[in-house]
């Protein structure tokens, strides 16, 4: 019988923060990814519930907790994460992050690393890969203050022709303008500050152990990701899911919930 899941909300120094909780035993902190909030996990926290105390919080500016006006940073992100495990009392954590939430795992163990106990990453930002150094170009060209007039100019044209990429495009564009914190923090900063918080020349001093989950169908971008992680991170193991795609948390909440399960049974709390 699935256990309760309690809502609870907090007001910390950068903002009031939303989180979902449920369960009992070692603490499992879920991190959801740019375009998600906390609900993103609750598919592999139903799954872990009975044995671990899983805190799924949403991070400042997304989903339920607050939007404040401030200039967003990956930093930011860390030290309202710190606040909030203090403010639950919570010392020895296991980290979980997707995507964005990855970044911010990763940052939070580096820099505060008597207090985690493992981590675990599927597809983490926060590095800039050999293959793809400014992959983010196409998206911020789409966020262009013109862009939503040009391709809306370009769309009576596009259905008399019957293409579709316009359409598309102009969809991937109010897909990225739904969470505009994950586009402060990845495309509208300066490129040498965004440069400045990635971990490719801090990822050797992470000396807590840490899983990356990749999905065997993954696209070139996570494996890109996940592979550079594993490279520059000393202490880290990429295991593979079979059969498993990018969305691996909707579709095999079962298969990621294994893997978190065996990690951390074998990586105990210090």
């Amino acid at each position: 019988m699935p256990l309760p899941i309690r809502n609870s909300r907090i007001r910390l120094s950068q903002g009031l923060i939303f989180w979902r909780e449920v369960g009992q035993g070692p603490a499992l902190v879920f991190l959801h990814g740019s375009w998600q909030d906390s609900s993103q996990w609750m598919p592999v926290v139903e799954q872990l519930s009975q044995d671990y105390h899983c805190i799924v919080p949403d991070l400042l500016g997304f989903g339920e907790s607050e939007n404040p006006d401030v200039h967003y940073s990956i930093a930011l992100e860390v030290e309202c994460l710190a606040e909030f495990l203090r403010a639950l009392k919570l010392q020895q954590i296991y980290l979980v992050g997707h995507s964005l939430g990855g970044w911010v795992a990763a940052s939070f163990a580096l820099k505060y690393i008597d207090q985690v106990a493992g981590v675990v990453l599927l597809a983490p930002e926060g590095v800039q890969t050999w293959d793809r150094k400014d992959r983010w170009f196409w998206a911020r060209l789409l966020l262009a203050p013109w862009a939503d007039w040009g391709l809306r100019s370009l769309l009576p044209l596009s259905k008399i022709l019957k293409l579709q990429r316009i359409e598309h495009l102009l969809a991937r564009r109010q897909k990225l303008l739904a969470s505009l914190t994950a586009c402060k923090l990845l495309f509208y900063r300066r490129r040498s500050e965004i440069k400045a918080e990635f971990l490719n020349d801090q990822l050797r001093w992470l000396k807590v152990p840490a899983l990356i989950l990749q999905g065997e169908r993954d696209g070139a971008i996570a494996i890109s990701l996940n592979q550079t992680y594993a490279q520059l991170a000393s202490k880290t193991e990429l295991e593979q899911i079979p059969q498993a795609g990018e969305n691996v948390l909707g579709i095999h909440p079962d298969l990621v919930a294994q893997r978190i399960r065996a990690f951390v049974s074998g990586v105990p709390v210090r």
